[in-house]
């Protein structure tokens, strides 16, 4: 549940039983508790409990101050995200930021933001202008192209017409004359506007534009090559330059109306062709000037932002603690005379010296003349569960811990999880070939957790390094087991010695047992690798991995309900010693721990009885002769004290507990068991048992009963359903070697007998692919979960209660580990 945490001299780790834990009361003078807060935050062995619960956050002492420090955690991640838009890395820096005053720093970062806010205005200021005079600077260009189109054709047209004139007949020129003096004085002077407008609306434009003014106006339009970045939005956009020719102020009007329903950025333009190219001066050197002064910006923005970076991390950290030890003095309650501050919290026993340190230190270092008290109350609240953890430890604590929380002073399972859980694991997925390659896929891990520890790692390689030491665990075992089961990437090694088996003539071949025979000792460890490659292997091994399976399924369940005797002796419950420990271990081994033995005894003897047979007849024909399935004498006397122990325990577990608790409850309610308070140390704390805990409620036999019922109901059928689901684990290991054999046979050693390179390159690939994918990621994580569900129901459900609370002490080590302020 966390690193182990605290100075001080700390006894050693006790990972069976949560660390006693008691309630203390802390009275701070209210002009050393900041300070004080502050080192108790360091120390991180407090958890305070909330004094003010009735009042708003805006009704507390120091609501004045959070929203100080809101606002400084505000500007804090304004630089951040600036920094992140420049490119820049906030610096780590080592040294605490412990010297930095509160207020001082509140001025710097509000100069800071406002100079940063400032520079950012101008900065967007001159962008903007910027990008208005790029387009401006397009428009003079495409438009300036067509007017320039324009005049010269109008010229040749003018010279051509002019030409014509000259050849006429003379009567005809007065007519003409006359008419040309006529359509001179109707002239119409028109209009025109120019601008760009976003490609992809440019055909809607044009046609909304035609409609409005019903067609009286003329349009021309060009494609500017490369997008640009537009004045309003900031963002590139393709567009278009247009020039429209209007007659009259309405159509203006409703010209300027649509281009501004567009988003089209209008530019004024002179017919005349001096104008143009003083105006395209004007522009590009403009352009320039604005360019020039934005770099200097850009450069004074990062020199500050360089700044800032250098502090970041110090100004982070302190005001993520400011924030921190204002919320928890928030927590205190002032006294009567509103000079003193008292707080209330849960701490470890072993804590009770370093906390009077950092309260003497606080009263020092603050030069308060009143020095803090600390004592410790008595309480029948359930205190918060507690467990000193280690970087390897804390990934088991965290598989227990995500089923529930261990009650205060439980047994905790996380101490056999260690071992149990990946050797579990193991055995469904052993392959010494795979073990070796998830360990140097950890040990990658391992070695380099110092400098990964430091970086933001993704979702699933965070979840990987976190259980870095699961996995190192996990390997290992399966590198045991791969060698028990004699499989290396599914292929047999003789690597302790020679088979003990060889062939009795040169008629037998590897693909059978027939005519084998013993030449030898007894291979010494693990399989025999003549059974791989024979007929014989799949009974073998499906024999071998299932009656293994029973037995260590018997032994984990076993190992929970002594761990439940262990609860009961401890919290002093002697009802759950005789009437729930005592019937569910006779009921257990009667009938599985009887069929353990059989395996055992088959195993040593070489027995052929059906064991399957000896099972459903003790049940169907408990009083039948064995005959060849007797393994041992008086085997049938034997079963039949079994049979009667298992009937007799169910009663046992069902009836004598809910009166036994109906008469203790009448007899402490008769007055006659009522006990003095013992003389206690003050750092001992009182812990009712669950059953004492609803002394002073209303007792409900009917309900107590059938909880009972629905317990022993459970346990009988669960010991059925429980064994059975152990069987899982010679189910996966069979299909992780049939799986892998089928990866070696069909693909590898396939592609190795076309006796050409390339098939023989790509059956490699596909192989590695393969045996990564399949085998290293989804085999891992199927046995993984499976491993986690006989954890959590088979082994835990026979003594885990998992309904206490975390202890989740005020540590600025917690505190700045967060993301957010």
């Amino acid at each position: 549940m966390g690193e182990s945490r605290g100075g001080g001299c700390c006894p050693p780790m006790d990972l069976m039983r949560s660390e006693p834990m008691q309630l203390v009361q802390l009275i701070i003078p209210v002009e050393s508790a900041h300070l004080t807060v502050s080192y108790l935050g360091d120390l991180g062995l407090v958890q305070f409990k909330d004094l003010n619960s009735d009042k708003s956050p805006f009704q507390r002492t120091y609501a004045a101050q959070i929203k100080r420090c809101g606002e400084m955690a505000r500007k804090v991640r304004f630089f951040k995200e600036q920094m992140s838009k420049a490119g820049v890395s906030p610096k780590i820096i080592l040294e605490k930021g412990d010297d930095l005053d509160f207020d001082d720093l509140e001025v710097k970062l509000g100069d800071l933001e406002a100079e940063l806010v400032e520079i950012n205005a101008n900065n967007d200021k001159l962008q903007r202008s910027y990008n208005e005079l790029v387009e401006y600077k397009m428009v003079l260009q495409k438009a300036g192209e067509f007017f320039s189109y324009a005049h010269q054709s109008a010229t040749a047209h003018h010279q051509e017409m002019e030409s014509r004139q000259a050849g006429e007949d003379a009567l005809e020129v007065p007519l003409l004359q006359e008419e040309k003096s006529v359509d001179s004085s109707k002239q119409v002077k028109l209009g025109f506007l120019t601008g760009l407008v976003p490609r992809e609306k440019s055909m809607l434009f044009e046609r909304i534009l035609f409609r409005a003014t019903r067609g009286n106006i003329f349009i021309r339009q060009s494609v500017v090559e490369e997008p640009v970045v537009d004045p309003v939005s900031g963002e590139k956009t393709e567009k278009n330059v247009f020039v429209v020719f209007y007659s009259g102020e309405r159509a203006k009007s409703k010209i300027l109306k649509i281009c501004e329903a567009f988003g089209a950025n209008r530019y004024p333009f002179s017919e005349d062709l001096g104008k143009q190219a003083q105006m395209m001066t004007e522009v590009s050197g403009k352009l320039a000037e604005i360019n020039t002064t934005i770099d200097a910006g850009l450069g004074h923005r990062n020199n500050l932002l360089e700044i800032i970076a250098d502090k970041f991390e110090q100004w982070n950290v302190k005001v993520r603690k400011e924030k921190a030890i204002y919320h928890t003095l928030n927590m205190l309650s002032l006294d009567v005379t509103k000079k003193c501050l008292v707080a209330e919290g849960w701490s470890p026993v072993f804590a009770a010296n370093d906390i009077q340190d950092a309260l003497q230190r606080g009263a020092v270092d603050s030069n308060s003349q009143v020095g803090s008290i600390f004592q410790v109350l008595r309480t029948k609240e359930s205190p918060p569960t507690y467990f000193r953890t280690n970087k390897f430890t804390s990934a088991f604590q965290e598989i227990v811990d995500a089923y529930g929380i261990a009650k205060y002073q439980e047994a905790n399972p996380g101490v056999y999880t260690i071992v149990t859980f990946p050797f579990l694991f193991a055995v469904m997925f052993g392959d010494w070939g795979h073990g070796i390659c998830l360990l140097l896929a950890t040990l990658y891990f391992i070695v380099r957790e110092k400098k990964l520890s430091s970086q933001k790692l993704g979702d699933i390689t965070e979840m990987t390094f976190g259980g870095r030491y699961v996995i190192f665990m996990m390997s290992l075992f399966s590198i045991f087991t791969g060698l028990i089961y004699n499989e290396f990437f599914s292929v047999p090694f003789p690597l302790f010695a020679p088979s003990a088996y060889d062939c009795r003539d040169t008629s037998c071949s590897e693909a059978t047992t027939i005519g084998l025979i013993k030449v030898r000792d007894t291979y010494p460890f693990g399989v025999d690798p003549v059974w791989h490659g024979t007929r014989s292997e799949l009974p073998f091994l499906n024999s071998l991995k299932m009656k293994m399976s029973i037995l260590l399924g018997v032994a984990q369940m076993n190992l929970g309900i002594i761990m439940s005797y262990f609860n009961a002796k401890f919290f002093g419950i002697g009802v759950n010693i005789w009437f729930q420990f005592i019937p569910q271990m006779i009921f257990l081994n009667s009938l599985f721990g009887y069929l353990s033995v059989l395996i055992i005894i088959k195993w040593c003897t070489g027995s052929q009885a059906d064991l399957y047979h000896v099972m459903i007849y003790m049940f169907l024909s408990p009083t039948d002769e064995l005959g060849e399935n007797q393994v041992f004498p008086y085997q049938k006397t034997v079963q039949l004290v079994l049979l009667l122990l298992a009937l007799v325990s169910v009663p046992w577990m069902l009836l004598p507990k809910p009166f036994i608790l109906k008469k203790q409850h009448e007899t402490r309610h008769q007055g006659h068991s009522y006990a003095q308070l013992e003389e206690t140390d003050d750092n001992s704390l009182q812990v009712e048992t669950s059953e004492e805990s609803h002394e002073h409620e209303e007792f409900e036999f009917s309900e107590i009963f059938v909880h009972q019922l629905i317990h022993t109901i459970e346990f009988v059928l669960g010991a059925v359903s429980n064994t059975a689901s152990y069987l899982r684990l010679w189910a996966l290991s069979l299909a992780h070697s049939e799986l892998s054999s089928v990866f070696y046979e069909k693909v590898l050693l396939l592609a190795w007998g076309f006796n050409n390179v390339i098939i023989l390159v790509v059956g490699i690939i596909v192989f590695i692919f393969a045996t990564v994918g399949v085998l290293l990621v989804m085999e891992t994580l199927s046995a993984f979960l499976h491993a986690l569900r006989l954890h959590w129901v088979e082994f835990q459900n026979k003594f885990y209660e998992g309904d206490g609370y975390k202890f989740s002490p005020f540590s600025f080590a917690l505190v700045s580990s967060e993301d957010d302020c």
